[in-house]
């Protein structure tokens, strides 16, 4: 990942919108960039917030918005109700893992996987235009707990 490029994106794109480019709208980015986490607005917040404890809710909300919109974050759903936002930074496509228990996260990626769902479009004369994989289940450290539990 470029941080520079896409600390140019994000203040080209403030440029656009005739918006100011803040030392809080940069302490945003900064965390985020930095970090490989996917984060829901309050995740983000509470560590923004340890490098300017000024920042509200309301500017990481706006923050985040401005960086989907200049393609440097993307917003995802897991379907738990918390919209979350993750870096899309040239990295590879990577697909996720989700936990119903804990909620973590575990990106993967899979050549073979990939592979197969070309094939299963080309069959179909299918072009895809973007995808994403996500398995729901349990992770190994809350499966651990259950058994421990019985």
């Amino acid at each position: 990942m470029d941080i520079r490029a896409e600390k140019d994106k994000f203040y080209a794109k403030l440029g656009e919108k005739g918006l100011k480019a803040t030392t809080q709208r940069a302490d945003i980015l900064d965390v985020f960039l930095r970090s490989k986490q996917h984060f829901n607005i309050e995740g983000l917040l509470a560590m923004v917030r340890r490098k300017n404890p000024r920042i509200g809710y309301a500017t990481v909300y706006r923050t985040l918005k401005l960086l989907t919109e200049c393609g440097i974050a993307c917003e995802r759903d897991f379907g738990d109700g918390q919209t979350r936002y993750e870096h899309m930074t040239g990295d590879a496509h990577h697909d996720h893992l989700i936990c119903l228990e804990c909620g973590g996260i575990v990106e993967f990626e899979n050549e073979r996987i990939e592979a197969l769902q070309d094939e299963v479009a080309s069959r179909h004369g299918f072009e895809v235009m973007h995808h994403k994989l996500e398995l729901y289940g349990i992770c190994r450290q809350c499966a651990s707990k259950r058994d421990k539990k019985r």
